[in-house]
Protein backbone atom coordinates (compact mmCIF):
# COMPACT_ATOMS: atom_id res chain seq x y z
CA UNK A 1 0.00 0.00 0.00
CA UNK A 2 1.52 3.68 -0.44
CA UNK A 3 0.60 6.44 0.86
CA UNK A 4 2.22 9.63 -0.01
CA UNK A 5 2.04 13.05 2.34
CA UNK A 6 2.14 15.74 -0.45
CA UNK A 7 2.36 19.47 0.19
CA UNK A 8 0.35 21.03 -2.71
CA UNK A 9 1.46 24.39 -3.71
CA UNK A 10 -0.80 27.47 -4.49
CA UNK A 11 -2.56 27.31 -8.19
CA UNK A 12 -2.34 23.45 -8.53
CA UNK A 13 -5.56 21.22 -9.00
CA UNK A 14 -6.13 18.17 -7.15
CA UNK A 15 -5.88 16.23 -10.01
CA UNK A 16 -4.25 13.87 -12.08
CA UNK A 17 -5.43 15.09 -15.66
CA UNK A 18 -5.78 18.78 -16.69
CA UNK A 19 -9.05 20.48 -17.88
CA UNK A 20 -7.76 22.06 -20.95
CA UNK A 21 -5.94 25.02 -19.03
CA UNK A 22 -2.15 25.52 -17.96
CA UNK A 23 -3.25 25.68 -15.04
CA UNK A 24 -0.39 22.74 -13.12
CA UNK A 25 -2.07 19.10 -11.68
CA UNK A 26 -0.83 16.48 -9.67
CA UNK A 27 0.83 15.20 -12.38
CA UNK A 28 3.37 17.68 -12.48
CA UNK A 29 4.40 16.37 -9.11
CA UNK A 30 3.99 13.33 -7.69
CA UNK A 31 5.16 10.83 -10.20
CA UNK A 32 3.35 7.55 -8.56
CA UNK A 33 1.70 5.29 -10.84
CA UNK A 34 -2.17 4.66 -9.27
CA UNK A 35 -2.06 6.89 -6.64
CA UNK A 36 -5.71 9.35 -6.16
CA UNK A 37 -6.01 11.77 -3.51
CA UNK A 38 -7.79 11.39 -0.40
CA UNK A 39 -9.93 14.38 -0.22
CA UNK A 40 -9.08 17.62 -2.02
CA UNK A 41 -7.79 20.84 -1.51
CA UNK A 42 -9.10 24.22 -3.79
CA UNK A 43 -6.56 25.49 -5.99
CA UNK A 44 -6.31 28.39 -4.20
CA UNK A 45 -5.65 26.51 -0.69
CA UNK A 46 -2.36 25.24 0.22
CA UNK A 47 -1.02 22.36 2.10
CA UNK A 48 -1.32 18.56 3.45
CA UNK A 49 -2.89 16.52 0.52
CA UNK A 50 -2.83 12.38 0.94
CA UNK A 51 -2.49 10.38 -1.90
CA UNK A 52 -3.05 6.75 -1.94
CA UNK A 53 -3.38 3.66 -3.75
CA UNK A 54 -5.74 1.75 -0.92
CA UNK A 55 -9.41 2.24 -1.62
CA UNK A 56 -10.65 1.89 1.87
CA UNK A 57 -7.99 3.90 3.59
CA UNK A 58 -9.22 6.83 0.63
CA UNK A 59 -12.59 6.24 1.79
CA UNK A 60 -11.32 6.41 5.64
CA UNK A 61 -9.57 9.77 5.16
CA UNK A 62 -12.55 11.81 2.24
CA UNK A 63 -15.89 10.38 3.64
CA UNK A 64 -17.17 12.57 6.41
CA UNK A 65 -19.03 9.75 8.33
CA UNK A 66 -15.40 9.01 9.23
CA UNK A 67 -15.07 12.61 11.17
CA UNK A 68 -11.31 12.34 10.30
CA UNK A 69 -9.79 15.28 12.25
CA UNK A 70 -8.20 18.14 9.43
CA UNK A 71 -5.96 21.10 11.01
CA UNK A 72 -5.59 24.31 8.86
CA UNK A 73 -3.86 27.17 9.12
CA UNK A 74 -6.10 29.75 8.71
CA UNK A 75 -5.03 33.80 7.48
CA UNK A 76 -8.34 35.83 8.40
CA UNK A 77 -8.87 39.22 7.26
CA UNK A 78 -9.41 41.10 10.80
CA UNK A 79 -8.42 40.86 13.87
CA UNK A 80 -11.10 38.36 15.62
CA UNK A 81 -10.77 37.44 20.01
CA UNK A 82 -11.85 34.83 21.64
CA UNK A 83 -15.74 35.71 21.49
CA UNK A 84 -15.71 36.52 17.40
CA UNK A 85 -14.20 32.51 17.34
CA UNK A 86 -16.79 30.88 19.63
CA UNK A 87 -19.43 30.58 16.98
CA UNK A 88 -17.00 28.32 15.17
CA UNK A 89 -16.65 26.50 18.06
CA UNK A 90 -19.98 25.54 18.38
CA UNK A 91 -21.17 25.21 14.91
CA UNK A 92 -22.08 27.77 12.10
CA UNK A 93 -25.33 27.63 10.30
CA UNK A 94 -23.71 27.73 6.51
CA UNK A 95 -26.35 27.85 3.29
CA UNK A 96 -25.99 23.76 3.28
CA UNK A 97 -26.73 23.35 7.50
CA UNK A 98 -24.51 23.45 10.38
CA UNK A 99 -21.19 22.69 11.01
CA UNK A 100 -19.97 20.45 13.42
CA UNK A 101 -18.49 22.26 16.44
CA UNK A 102 -14.86 22.57 15.38
CA UNK A 103 -11.78 23.36 17.49
CA UNK A 104 -10.31 27.17 16.76
CA UNK A 105 -7.65 29.10 18.31
CA UNK A 106 -5.71 32.59 17.67
CA UNK A 107 -1.74 31.38 16.66
CA UNK A 108 0.86 33.35 16.26
CA UNK A 109 1.70 33.80 11.98
CA UNK A 110 3.65 30.68 11.35
CA UNK A 111 6.84 30.14 9.86
CA UNK A 112 5.90 29.06 6.43
CA UNK A 113 7.02 29.39 2.66
CA UNK A 114 6.25 32.81 0.73
CA UNK A 115 3.24 32.51 -1.00
CA UNK A 116 3.34 32.74 -4.81
CA UNK A 117 1.56 35.22 -5.52
CA UNK A 118 1.75 36.79 -2.44
CA UNK A 119 -1.66 37.31 -0.15
CA UNK A 120 -2.68 41.46 -0.84
CA UNK A 121 -1.17 42.99 2.36
CA UNK A 122 -3.56 46.18 3.66
CA UNK A 123 -2.22 48.56 5.40
CA UNK A 124 -5.95 49.80 6.60
CA UNK A 125 -6.77 46.08 7.16
CA UNK A 126 -5.36 43.56 9.83
CA UNK A 127 -5.22 40.11 9.96
CA UNK A 128 -4.10 37.20 11.76
CA UNK A 129 -4.02 33.58 12.08
CA UNK A 130 -5.81 31.09 13.61
CA UNK A 131 -6.43 27.08 13.62
CA UNK A 132 -8.92 25.45 12.75
CA UNK A 133 -9.39 21.86 13.25
CA UNK A 134 -12.78 20.22 11.50
CA UNK A 135 -13.78 17.03 11.29
CA UNK A 136 -15.90 17.33 7.96
CA UNK A 137 -15.27 18.02 4.61
CA UNK A 138 -17.87 20.60 3.03
CA UNK A 139 -16.76 21.95 -0.40
CA UNK A 140 -15.22 25.53 0.77
CA UNK A 141 -16.31 24.69 3.75
CA UNK A 142 -12.89 26.72 5.95
CA UNK A 143 -12.92 29.69 4.23
CA UNK A 144 -17.60 29.78 4.16
CA UNK A 145 -17.08 29.29 8.04
CA UNK A 146 -14.94 32.21 8.53
CA UNK A 147 -16.61 34.63 5.89
CA UNK A 148 -19.72 33.59 7.97
CA UNK A 149 -18.48 35.17 11.30
CA UNK A 150 -17.21 38.21 9.77
CA UNK A 151 -13.25 37.04 8.86
CA UNK A 152 -12.79 36.27 5.27
CA UNK A 153 -10.09 34.03 5.02
CA UNK A 154 -6.69 34.95 3.13
CA UNK A 155 -4.69 32.02 3.05
CA UNK A 156 -5.46 28.43 3.90
CA UNK A 157 -2.80 26.08 4.71
CA UNK A 158 -4.32 22.44 5.59
CA UNK A 159 -1.21 21.40 8.20
CA UNK A 160 -2.94 17.92 9.66
CA UNK A 161 -4.85 15.21 8.37
CA UNK A 162 -5.89 12.59 11.40
CA UNK A 163 -2.18 11.73 12.27
CA UNK A 164 -0.47 13.15 9.27
CA UNK A 165 1.31 16.10 9.20
CA UNK A 166 3.16 18.02 6.95
CA UNK A 167 6.34 19.20 8.86
CA UNK A 168 9.15 19.02 6.83
CA UNK A 169 7.78 18.78 3.40
CA UNK A 170 8.21 21.87 1.74
CA UNK A 171 5.86 23.28 -1.43
CA UNK A 172 6.03 21.08 -4.17
CA UNK A 173 7.56 18.12 -2.72
CA UNK A 174 6.17 14.78 -1.08
CA UNK A 175 7.53 11.62 0.89
CA UNK A 176 5.72 8.24 1.80
CA UNK A 177 3.70 7.84 5.23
Amino acid sequence: MALILFNKPYGVICQFSGDGSPRPTLADFVKVPGVYPAGRLDQDSEGLLLLTDDGRLQARIADPKYKTAKTYLVQVEGDPDDAALEPLRKGVRLKDGMTLPADARRIDPPDLWPRDPPVRFRKSVPDCWIELTIREGRNRQVRRMTAAIGFPTLRLVRWRIGDWALDGIAPGEWREA
